[in-house]
């Protein structure tokens, strides 16, 4: 069983900061690449960041110089930082973890979404 724990999701006025968290818990997985997907109102489900094992790290042209993702591996968390915030990063944010799972190579892994509202 896999449990995630976000965080730090709220109300922040445009150029405001934030910083997301998610934590993993549980036994019988190891976790491959982590990310952070925001989902706005009427707007698919869209990749924000993501981070591999190996510290690679990706992001959306839109967060480009704006957003940091990190991980800590040793306490199976993912963090988002969040600077210079705009109103259009307003989203449900989801923490997503991509895991082996027993004898499952690849499960994708989602968690319940933290809200971040950018006020103009």
């Amino acid at each position: 069983q896999v449990q995630l724990a976000e965080s730090g999701g709220g109300l922040v006025q445009a150029g405001g900061s934030l910083r997301l968290s998610c934590a993993a818990s549980g036994n019988g997985f190891s976790i491959r690449d982590m990310g952070w997907y925001r989902q706005a109102p009427g707007k698919q489900r869209e990749l924000v960041a993501g981070i591999t094992n190996a510290g690679i790290t990706n992001y959306a042209d839109s967060v480009k110089g704006r957003f940091t993702i990190s991980r800590d591996n040793a306490k199976n968390t993912v963090y988002l930082q969040m600077n210079s915030l705009k109103p259009e990063d307003t989203a449900l944010y989801y923490c997503h973890l991509g895991l082996r799972l027993g004898a499952v190579p690849y499960y994708n892994y989602w968690g319940q979404g933290t809200q971040v509202t950018v006020s103009a």
